[in-house]
């Protein structure tokens, strides 16, 4: 399918690097299309705009409801690129199928991403650590209110130039270990990138943020016992030589930066362990000195060193609250990568020059 280009006649007034926060500044088209009958019609760039919805549509009463996340990185040389994109493409569809919500082609997936960033070119910025987040979303949208599979869709894709997700840069943040609530269960949609399980965790969060933390860690909402992943990331603990990050048993999103630094820490020789991590082991090591770094890593933030760590109100502090050797070297590599100042040799970056 052709993807039809209305362009906008009235483009927004660009904003200033140090003004960009995250997720707050939107670009000036985005792309839509819509599954009836079966099939997808009408792909779609447009100008960005609100959405009209029908009162019950599916995607209000029962979350029929996913979407991904993936930047557009501005290198020196003034060209642009994507990374990695084919595995949020993957996962995105992964996800579908686990909502029950229709497929969409890689080919025509990939062309959107590749049109909406050509067309909004000029909003991926160049300041340093600055970047164009795309934004690509699919809910059902049948107007009744039975509980049913869905019968039509959208699918979107917006763009919004970012800074940093955290306001304090790479700097240590504070982590609390959750022990009442559970963000998702094996054989649930933990795996899935649906607006439910980050629903389900606002709770949580606003719990930690007044105690002053930043994020909440998660436990498996099993046994109660086993780490599993940071509130908006996947996480990692250096522990003495090795490398620990919980398993994928089913409830924790399959991150693709997780997936970047498990390969970048292994082609370099460090042993990395995908297995089940208990708080437990986690506040031996603490106490004993052999935990040296802990990381959370995904789209947004890359990484984000943890400094402080609270399990049953035991605080620890993680590297002297300093961010530690591997993060830092993690950090460079992937983001040297992703804005072209380090070769690509593992076929990780799509250019849309």
């Amino acid at each position: 399918m052709a993807i039809r280009i209305v362009k906008t006649d009235a483009p927004k007034e660009k904003v200033s690097a140090d003004k960009l926060g995250f997720g707050k500044v939107f670009s000036d088209h985005m792309f839509m299309m819509e599954y009836e009958d079966g099939q997808w019609k009408d792909p779609r760039i447009v100008p960005f705009g609100n959405l009209s919805l029908h009162p019950a549509s599916t995607v209000f009463h029962y979350g029929a409801e996913i979407f991904e996340g993936l930047k557009a990185y501005r290198r020196d040389d003034g060209g642009v690129q994507l990374f990695r994109p084919e595995e949020n493409i993957r996962r995105m569809n992964n996800s579908a199928e686990r909502m029950c919500l229709p497929q969409i082609d890689e080919k025509l997936f990939m062309e959107a991403l590749e049109t909406l960033v050509r067309i909004d070119e000029s909003w991926v910025p160049s300041a340093p650590g600055t970047s164009l987040y795309l934004r690509p979303f699919l809910f059902g949208n049948d107007p009744f209110l039975g509980v049913h599979t869905v019968q039509t869709a959208e699918f979107l894709i917006i763009a919004s130039p970012v800074g940093s997700y955290y306001k304090e840069g790479l700097q240590p943040v504070s982590i609390m270990i959750e022990t009442e609530d559970v963000r998702a269960v094996r054989g649930g949609t933990g795996y899935a990138k649906c607006g439910g399980n980050y629903g389900a965790s606002f709770r949580a969060g606003k719990k930690a943020e007044e105690k002053g933390y930043s994020q909440v860690l998660w436990l498996d909402g099993v046994e109660r016992k086993y780490i599993e992943e940071v509130g908006a990331m996947n996480v990692m603990f250096q522990i003495g030589d090795e490398i620990v990050t919980p398993a994928l048993t089913g409830s924790i999103l399959p991150g693709v930066t997780r997936k970047s630094c498990i390969q970048l820490l292994k082609d370099e020789g460090y042993k990395v362990s995908e297995r089940l991590l208990s708080a437990e082991e986690l506040k031996d090591a603490c106490r004993s000195g052999a935990l040296k770094e802990a990381w959370g890593c995904g789209t947004a933030a890359v990484v984000s060193p943890i400094g402080h760590l609270m399990m049953d109100d035991e605080v620890f502090t993680i590297n002297n609250n300093e961010i530690g050797a591997v993060t830092q070297h993690l950090y460079d590599t992937l983001t040297g990568i992703q804005w072209g100042r380090i070769a690509d040799t593992r076929g990780w970056i799509h250019k849309i020059d």
